[in-house]
């Protein structure tokens, strides 16, 4: 018995082939670029238990705005420390930790009372520590990868508005006002009239 197998049409073949070879072109170029534009997570804002605890316990407001901003030193230079060994996830952690600091810190200080040396004192202290943070997160920000540094990059203009609020705060009930300035021509007649003032002498 005598088996007769059907041909295979291959007019069709060329086509599915370069079908595939597309197909397989675009997965191969795609799949990591879509994976190198994906952020990581967003940094959880958290502030720990034995943190609160000791904030609720600063005795003055003095006391507490101490207190936060070296939390916040403290939980920095952990971000910076984790950078340095590639632990991007863990510098994330520490990211989230520090921002929730600065951000409690604001809220309280706007509870505090608008008057007084006191108040412009503290807002003096946040701000010229916000100062210093600046370009050490922006020195964690140039070394971190693209998916993380879009985080640190948030925290760092985040840290530099903060700033620009303490400044204004500070500022705000303080600000002495120029007299009117002279314009050029009123300086050109002031210096005319000097000039016709002679004295005079007595005839001889």
């Amino acid at each position: 018995m005598r088996l007769v197998s059907n041909p295979v049409p291959t007019r069709n073949i060329p086509v599915v082939l370069t079908l595939l070879v597309a197909l397989c072109a675009q997965v191969a170029s795609a799949t990591p670029f879509d994976l190198q534009q994906q952020p990581a997570p967003p940094p959880l804002k958290i502030i720990t238990r034995a943190e609160r605890e000791q904030l609720t316990a600063a005795h003055d407001e003095k006391a507490r705005v101490k207190l936060t901003i070296e939390l916040a030193e403290v939980h920095l230079t952990n971000i910076e420390n984790q950078t340095a060994i590639q632990q991007y996830d863990g510098a994330s952690r520490e990211i989230g930790m520090y921002w929730a600091l600065i951000e409690d810190l604001l809220g309280y200080m706007k509870t505090l009372g608008r008057e007084g040396n006191r108040r412009r004192d503290l807002y003096k202290r946040l701000e010229m520590a916000l100062r210093a943070h600046g370009p050490r997160l922006n020195s964690v920000r140039r070394t971190t990868p693209a998916e993380y540094a879009v985080w640190v990059k948030e925290v760092e203009t985040f840290a530099r508005d903060s700033r620009t609020e303490a400044l204004n705060s500070f500022y705000g009930n303080t600000v002495i006002r120029d007299g009117p300035r002279k314009t050029a021509d009123s300086k050109t007649a002031d210096s005319k009239t000097s000039d016709t003032k002679e004295v005079k002498k007595p005839d001889q």
